[in-house]
C-alpha cells in the first residue's frame, strides 16, 4: 500500500484595498485661515507699529519702510516700564504658586476625604460663581483698606487667592482617579502629606499645568484689582502702567511697543505649557 501526499488547495488572497481619501474640504479650510487673518492682523499690526522707526509713515498709512528697534530699547531703559514689569510678574507667578497649592489641597479633600457637610460646603464654594466680581469690589477694598494692605503686594495678591474654579476642576480631576492608590498607600503607612506629595501632584500635573496658564493669564491682564489696590508706580502692574500711559498721551509707537512686550510672557508661557494642555483636553472625559 502506498501513501500519496496531497498538495492542500490553497486560497487566493484578495489583495487588500486601499484606504479612501478624505476629501478635500477647501471650504473649510478657507473659513479657517479667514479667521485665522482676522485673529492675528491686530498682533501685526500691533508688532509693525512697535518695530517702525520714530516719525515715519505706518499702519494703516503704509507699510514702513525699515523696522527699527529704538522703540523698544527706549521702553526697556525706562525704569518705570521695567518697575511695572517686575510688579506684574511677581503679581502673576505668587498667585500662580499659590493657588495651585491650594486648590489641589482643596480638591483632593473634597474628591477623597469623607467628613459632615462635605457636599454642602462644595455647593457653597460653588455658589460664588453666580457673584460677579463688581458686586464684591467695594466690600473687598474696603476690608483690605482697614487692614493697611492698600498700595501693598500682599493686598493685591491676597483677596485673588480664593478661585473656586480652580478648587472645581481639580476636584473633577482627582475624583476620577482610582482609589486603591489612596487605600494602598494608606496601608503601606503613608501620611496624608506623603499621598499628596507623592501620588496626587504627579498624577495631577496635566490639569495644573492647565490651570497655571489660566491663572497666569488671568492675573497678568488683570486689571481692575490692580487699579484700585495700586496707587504708586512701586506696586502698579504693566496693564495699569499701559493705561496711564495713554492718558498721558504718550506717542502711538509707545503704546504699541508696551503691548508687545507685554504679550510676549504669555505667548511663552503657553508655549512652554502647551504639551499639558493639550493632554488634559484629551483626557477630558477619560477614566
Amino acid at each position: 500500500m502506498t501513501l500519496t501526499a496531497t498538495r492542500p488547495a490553497t486560497t487566493k488572497a484578495k489583495p487588500s484595498a486601499k484606504p479612501r481619501r478624505k476629501p478635500f474640504r477647501w471650504p473649510l479650510w478657507v473659513l479657517l485661515a479667514l479667521v485665522s487673518a482676522i485673529t492675528v492682523s491686530p498682533f501685526v499690526v500691533m508688532f509693525v507699529v512697535a518695530l517702525s522707526p520714530p516719525g515715519s509713515p505706518t499702519l494703516p498709512v503704509q507699510w514702513p519702510e525699515s523696522l527699527s528697534l529704538k522703540t523698544i530699547t527706549d521702553l526697556l531703559s525706562a525704569s518705570g516700564f521695567l518697575g511695572w514689569t517686575v510688579n506684574t510678574v511677581i503679581y502673576s507667578v505668587v498667585s500662580v504658586v499659590i493657588i495651585l497649592l491650594t486648590a489641589s489641597m482643596a480638591g483632593y479633600a473634597f474628591a477623597k476625604k469623607r467628613f459632615p457637610g462635605r457636599d454642602a460646603m462644595m455647593w457653597a464654594f460653588l455658589a460664588t460663581f453666580m457673584v460677579p466680581f463688581q458686586a464684591t469690589l467695594i466690600p473687598m477694598f474696603v476690608l483690605v483698606s482697614q487692614l493697611g494692605g492698600v498700595d501693598t503686594f500682599w493686598g493685591l495678591i491676597v483677596p485673588t487667592l480664593a478661585n473656586s474654579q480652580a478648587v472645581f476642576l481639580m476636584r473633577q480631576f482627582i475624583r476620577d482617579l482610582p482609589d486603591e492608590l489612596f487605600e494602598a498607600a494608606k496601608v503601606d503607612g503613608a501620611s496624608e502629606w506623603r499621598i499628596y506629595w507623592q501620588i496626587v501632584l504627579p498624577l495631577t500635573k496635566p490639569i495644573l499645568a492647565t490651570l497655571g496658564v489660566f491663572v497666569f493669564l488671568w492675573h497678568w491682564n488683570d486689571f481692575l484689582w490692580p487699579l484700585v489696590m495700586a496707587q504708586s508706580d512701586e506696586v502698579r502692574t504693566l496693564t495699569v502702567g499701559l493705561a496711564s500711559l495713554r492718558t498721558e498721551g504718550a506717542p502711538l509707537a509707545h503704546l504699541m511697543g508696551s503691548a508687545a512686550l507685554s504679550v510676549l510672557p504669555c505667548l511663552l508661557v503657553f508655549a512652554l505649557l502647551q504639551r499639558y494642555l493639550v493632554n488634559s483636553i484629551s483626557m477630558t472625559g477619560l477614566k
